[in-house]
């Protein structure tokens, strides 16, 4: 049996904050941001929206594109570092919304790894057999927990939600390998206190390296090639880390999912996000071989050889 994505949704907030609002703001400029990260503009919530009203909207677009009853849902999974309250889950409050209750339902912390770890997780419980249905949500609303004042960080992050249901999938589909990792000791370089603190050298090192690797690891565990790769879908932090990890699969631009420059860094929902784009755009097609890769704080990371359809 493998598992694989049979549905998918997103939603992103509606009030889009430009770079040139931003110069507003703060000592910075368009030209500095597009440059340095690639982005030009971000979502942001409104007061009234919080995590678990977007996890909900993106939710039911999966559902609804899987054509099941969320009653045949067995578990919830929501990857997030903002949820609505320390507890309960942003998973319990999405069974209600959903009427999934027949779901078990928690929440995954792996920063913007935690889709990842949501998607790897979903594949062990369908594939032995525990539970037919999955829905993995990454979901952020990033911006209550950003210090506006700080031009290196307000600058880089929006809100949003992407949400898969994963179910069995057809012999060669589904995901075909994945590698999860953390390092510990990388903690003090991207943390939350009040604010979100970045260590941007640090952390820019860190994902260089490890985005690269860790999407070379997943298609040699699949036996695969860089040449098999139909396209890179890498989580939406900083567009020259994300041309590192395009260089080194020796890919061509049109191989790698670019949305950071309408979105910015959504942490655990730019790589679902990024998918609905493509789809939308028809650059995924089934069969195609999609290569999600994505770190974050922890520090975390993790990847999927993943191939499209059902």
């Amino acid at each position: 049996m493998n598992a694989g994505v049979i549905g998918i949704g997103r939603y992103t907030p509606e009030h889009i904050l430009t770079n040139h609002d931003l110069e507003k703001k703060m000592d910075t400029s368009d030209e500095w941001i597009r440059t340095r990260t690639g982005i030009e503009e971000r979502r942001i919530a409104s007061e009234e929206v919080n995590t678990s009203h977007m996890a909900v909207a993106a939710a039911k677009h999966a559902i609804e594109q899987a054509g099941i009853d969320p009653q045949e849902i067995g578990l919830i999974l929501v990857a997030t570092v903002t949820p609505d309250q320390p507890f309960p889950s942003v998973a319990c409050t999405l069974q209600e919304e959903l009427g999934a209750s027949k779901a078990a339902a928690m929440d995954v912390s792996a920063a913007c790894a935690g889709f990842i770890y949501g998607m790897v997780t979903a594949k062990q419980f369908i594939e032995n057999n525990v539970y037919k249905y999955v829905l993995v949500v990454g979901v952020e609303k990033l911006s209550k927990i950003v210090d506006w004042e700080d031009r290196n960080t307000a600058v880089l992050f929006g809100d949003g939600a992407g949400a898969v249901i994963l179910g069995e999938v057809g012999d060669g589909a589904g995901i075909l390998s994945f590698e999860l990792g953390a390092d510990g000791t990388g903690r003090k370089h991207l943390y939350q206190d009040d604010y979100i603190f970045m260590n941007g050298r640090e952390v820019f090192k860190f994902a260089v390296r490890q985005m690269g690797e860790s999407s070379m690891n997943v298609l040699n565990k699949a036996g695969l090639t860089k040449e098999d790769v139909d396209l890179l879908i890498p989580h939406q932090a900083n567009i020259r880390i994300m041309e590192s990890a395009r260089e080194r699969l020796e890919l061509p631009p049109e191989k790698m999912s670019y949305t950071i420059q309408k979105y910015g860094n959504t942490s655990a929902a730019s790589i679902p996000i990024s998918i609905v784009e493509e789809l939308e755009a028809g650059k995924i097609k089934d069969g195609d071989l999609l290569v999600l890769v994505g770190f974050g704080g922890g520090l975390t990371w993790g990847a999927i050889a993943l191939r499209w359809g059902r």
